[in-house]
């Protein structure tokens, strides 16, 4: 990568769960751990709780054999850098770029992960009304292992559902969201296998009828104002605490999730199915400088 390319990022948030959204179709730039943290960091780079590498399937190596499928792949980065499978409120921020790009239009589209092809739909928006529509992400099936889990905060500890949305979580119903402490460290979880890769935890509370409002620590990003697979882990282990299941009744269940950046609407279908609805904004858009960036290639 020469010094003197441009490397063009925008910034974007769904729920306040905020990206750096980095456009390289042709999957030109290098971006290892440390570089994304660098520009994760919020005093000392853009700031986000990761990065969306926005690239065609095609030319990346580990989407290739979804190409035929879905043209782009959301190559998604915690804060820290790492790797993850998936990242709900990001699909939603990585649909809304490629609209905003002119790549696609309202209407449904694919997008293609590590955790799967997801299914998206941008809403039409009302003449005139200057606002964007929603954006629905079809966001798979839960799976629910068994075994019993704990979750720890400080000397309180709960019992908590394990719940896979193509990444770990593990749900615990509490009392207070104060009770979740700072959430600056993972809250440690027994027994150790149940995680061996780490666990987004979320802390939830009832607000009302299908109506939950929840805290969470993201694996990899600490405390988030909001996170779309933790939304949709929450709402089925909600609907199974509730005793319903749509596969079972052939009704859908939806339920509202509060986070900290907002609201977003779960919907689980009898053929076990989730869809998620929420917003998608792009704040800015500038350029990152070459130079600084390869100081951590070196």
């Amino acid at each position: 990568m020469s010094t003197r390319a441009r490397i063009a990022f925008l910034k974007g948030h769904g729920t306040e769960n905020d990206f750096v959204i980095v456009p390289d179709p042709e999957n030109t730039i290098e971006l290892p751990p440390a570089a994304v943290a660098a520009l994760c960091d919020r005093r000392a780079g853009i700031g986000g709780d990761g990065l969306l590498h926005v690239v065609r399937s095609a030319a990346h190596p580990e989407a290739r054999h979804m190409a035929s499928e879905a043209e782009w792949f959301m190559d998604y980065r915690n804060g820290d850098g790492s790797v993850a499978e998936m990242c709900g409120n990001g699909v939603r921020v990585f649909a809304r770029y490629l609209q905003r790009a002119g790549h696609v239009a309202e209407g449904d589209l694919a997008v293609a992960t590590r955790g799967g092809v997801k299914t998206v739909h941008i809403a039409k928006t009302a003449s005139g009304s200057g606002s964007v529509g929603d954006i629905t992400v079809g966001m798979g099936k839960a799976l629910l292992p068994e075994g019993d889990v704990t979750v720890r905060v400080g000397e309180r500890s709960w019992p908590a559902r394990n719940v896979n949305m193509g990444n770990p979580h593990a749900v615990a119903f509490v009392d207070d969201l104060a009770h979740a402490g700072n959430l600056y460290a993972p809250p440690p979880f027994s027994p150790a296998s149940a995680y061996p890769d780490g666990v987004n935890v979320e802390f939830v509370v009832d607000r009302g009828p299908r109506h939950v409002a929840l805290r969470v620590h993201e694996r990899g990003s600490g405390e988030t104002r909001s996170c779309g697979t933790g939304a949709c882990a929450v709402a089925v282990a909600t609907a199974r605490r509730d005793g319903a299941d749509p596969a079972v009744t052939g009704t859908p269940v939806t339920y509202t999730v509060d986070v900290p950046g907002g609201t977003l609407v779960i919907t689980e279908r009898p053929d076990g199915e989730i869809e998620m609805t929420g917003p998608a904004v792009i704040v800015a858009e500038g350029e990152i400088d070459a130079e600084w960036l390869e100081s951590f290639l070196r």
